[in-house]
């Protein structure tokens, strides 16, 4: 195997490919449709890993609210910028972000920490629930798997991924302080002719007020 691209790499080679190959996945989309009933009026959401914009940070500026999502991949934040005018995407390492407490009313990460190490996960986690307000969510979304740098092929790209089981990670999310509202499990066969079927996980969870 060759050497591991890091995400940046990954992402801007894949671009738009990204999006059409995870256009259909409709238990995503399920799990925005949840946040969007809760979000009070004009909320403050922060997208980490908002890759092309689409479909999360479309929907959310579509529905009113102050989006700003941060990316690593250069040729992302480019796509996005051009796709979803009514948000702000910044080009950004999530490790490298600061914010004052309880700057978010919800702060969405959908895959975008599968090539961080666990325990820079573990950390990444308890850093989102202090950028959140009291009563605000997090919507985080993984594929499930009890790996810690293992080196894989994802669409045709050579990968270092790093995960938790759905159970485990549930524990850490509580341990972070947070009330877990929603869990989807799905199966995922991404259009894209190197991709393969991928488990999905979807948790909702709430920092108490």
């Amino acid at each position: 195997m060759t050497r591991p691209e890091s995400a940046a790499e990954v992402f801007d080679a894949l671009g738009k490919d990204y999006e059409h190959a995870f256009r259909t996945a409709t238990a995503h989309r399920d799990a925005l449709t949840d946040l969007l009933a809760h979000l009070p009026a004009q909320a403050k959401v922060l997208d980490l890993g908002s890759g092309t914009g689409r479909p999360t940070a479309d929907l959310l500026a579509a529905a009113g609210h102050d989006v700003t999502g941060y990316d690593v991949a250069p040729k992302m934040v480019e796509i996005a910028r051009a796709q979803v005018p009514a948000a702000r995407f910044e080009l950004g390492d999530m490790r490298e972000l600061s914010f004052a407490a309880g700057t978010w009313d919800a702060i969405t990460a959908f895959f975008s920490m599968l090539q961080l190490p666990r325990a820079e996960q573990e950390t990444m986690i308890d850093r989102l629930v202090t950028w959140l307000k009291p009563g605000g969510r997090l919507v985080f979304a993984t594929v499930p798997a009890d790996v810690d740098g293992v080196d894989i092929v994802f669409m045709g790209h050579a990968v270092r991924a790093s995960s938790f089981a759905a159970d485990a990670l549930a524990g850490r999310l509580r341990t972070a302080g947070l009330e877990i509202l929603r869990e989807e499990q799905a199966e995922f066969m991404p259009d894209h002719p190197d991709a393969a079927p991928e488990p999905h996980v979807y948790f909702t969870a709430r920092k108490p007020a």
